[in-house]
């Protein structure tokens, strides 16, 4: 199958909407679709004109893609290590004409600072893996596993890279789960990325919250400004107005 930009569709591929500028995105949903925390993080994080901003495990390419939509930053990188994502992401960025804005490097988080130098860009996001080694899995090569496990990175790896990524004063943004709020908040500290802004997403208002959203600064004053809550959906199928916001609806 093709598209009217000539880009080839593989095998279970599909072509989704993001209702932002027309863009578009190629996903597989036998490997790995994107979730609802990847688009309120793209909702949640700041980048400002001029700014180069950096995606650590971009997956398909859905945070670089929303934040060129939604900001006016110079230039987007997304990293990704498993070759089939990355190359989803990369057909998609030739899919939307943004060549000249977005890159997308098939590479390991781990090896990131290696990669593109130390303070290297303005503002850093992610969305890693939420679950702690390879508990329950059943095929830890599988690319959802990856995905959704700490098998090939773990949240420490993720913060030590952004820490030598980011220039001084720049910004990290990060999507994670509220059981992992103590470690993060220490792993941030001992990095010297100071948390700064944080909001807690819960699915319905009488429901424990299931995301946290978490900006911090290289080398930032200790004060944290916690955001009112993030409610998802104000019944079930209907969300709140807010978040019908952050999808551009």
């Amino acid at each position: 199958m093709e598209t009217d930009r000539k880009i080839v569709l593989k095998e279970n591929e599909r072509i989704d909407d993001l209702e932002r500028n027309h863009y578009q995105i190629i996903q597989n949903p036998a490997l790995f679709c994107f979730g609802m925390d990847a688009v309120l993080l793209s909702g949640f994080a700041r980048a400002k004109e001029g700014n180069l901003v950096l995606d650590l495990g971009t997956g398909t390419g859905i945070i670089p893609l929303l934040m060129e939509a939604k900001t006016k930053a110079k230039h987007l990188t997304g990293l990704e290590i498993q070759e089939e994502s990355a190359d989803m992401a990369r057909r998609s960025v030739l899919l939307n004409g943004l060549e000249d804005k977005i890159s997308i490097v098939t590479g390991d988080i781990k090896e990131a600072g290696k990669l593109f130098g130390a303070a290297s860009f303005d503002v850093i996001t992610s969305n890693p893996p939420y679950m702690i080694g390879e508990h329950g899995l059943r095929n830890p090569e599988d690319a959802k596993a990856i995905a959704r496990h700490e098998i090939l990175c773990t949240l420490e790896d993720v913060i030590a890279q952004a820490a030598v990524l980011l220039k001084p004063g720049g910004n990290f943004f990060m999507v994670h789960r509220p059981f992992r709020m103590t470690e993060i908040m220490v792993l941030l500290h001992a990095y010297k990325l100071e948390p700064k802004r944080m909001q807690m997403v819960y699915p319905f208002v009488d429901k424990e919250p299931n995301m946290v959203l978490i900006e911090a600064k290289r080398g930032g004053k200790p004060r944290i400004t916690v955001e009112k809550p993030l409610i998802i959906y104000k019944e079930p199928g209907v969300y709140m107005p807010e978040i019908y916001e952050i999808y551009g609806y």
